[in-house]
């Protein structure tokens, strides 16, 4: 890859060539990728989180500084719903990658959206096609809903999908169920880590403009 250092091997033992072989990746994928920090908390956060479900990620869907692979305007989000990643795309060609898991084939939605509305630890009120599909869920929605918290659906945080000002119903949002991050089996909307909620949270406002493709 062009500007990452790559050792010339010749006449070399095996081992010396294995661990060289090993040493050369390595600076290659110190080119591509780089581990982000996880974000400060607020109190109320690391109190809620603690007591939210955990979950080892894959290293695939783990929080990585990348190259760019979108060429969209800093500021972007695009989410890659076959490959199960969100790019947050930052200057100089490089963005944030997160794992995401997506819709299932049924209910997958496409689309370009910005974000009409923020919300921390939100409240969760099952939409209607839910409740025809789940009619257990009704009694939720007769109490006004799920209010925030470690086992709401929508997790520590949620940015709400405009287009031409209204609703989409869509949103991108964290979980109460992050072992099912890299798959496909919410009803559309595109879940996080509760970490990685905040983390991009932090980085956007309302008006972001999302591509999910």
């Amino acid at each position: 890859m062009t500007g990452c250092p790559m050792t010339a091997l010749v006449r070399v033992r095996w081992p010396i060539l294995a661990a060289a072989l090993v040493m050369a990746a390595l600076s290659v994928s110190a080119c591509t990728f780089s581990s982000v920090p996880d974000p400060s908390l607020s109190d109320k956060d690391a109190q809620l989180l603690a007591s939210a479900p955990d979950f080892e990620l894959d290293a695939d869907y783990k929080r990585y500084k990348v190259d760019d692979p979108t060429g969209e305007p800093p500021g972007t989000i695009v989410v890659d719903t076959k490959a199960r990643h969100l790019y947050f795309v930052e200057p100089d060609k490089k963005a944030i990658r997160y794992g995401v898991a997506v819709g299932s084939e049924a209910f997958g939605w496409t689309g370009t959206a910005v974000i009409g509305r923020m919300s921390e630890w939100p409240r969760w009120m099952p939409p209607a096609e839910m409740l025809e599909r789940w009619p257990h869920l009704r009694p939720t929605a007769e109490a006004g809903g799920l209010p925030g918290g470690p086992g709401n659906p929508l997790g520590a945080r949620a940015m709400y999908l405009y287009h031409d000002n209204v609703d989409t119903l869509y949103r991108i949002h964290g979980t109460n169920e992050p072992g099912k991050i890299g798959t496909g089996v919410s009803s559309g909307c595109i879940r996080m880590t509760n970490i990685d909620a905040i983390d991009l949270y932090n980085r956007v406002k309302v008006g972001t403009k999302v591509i999910v493709k």
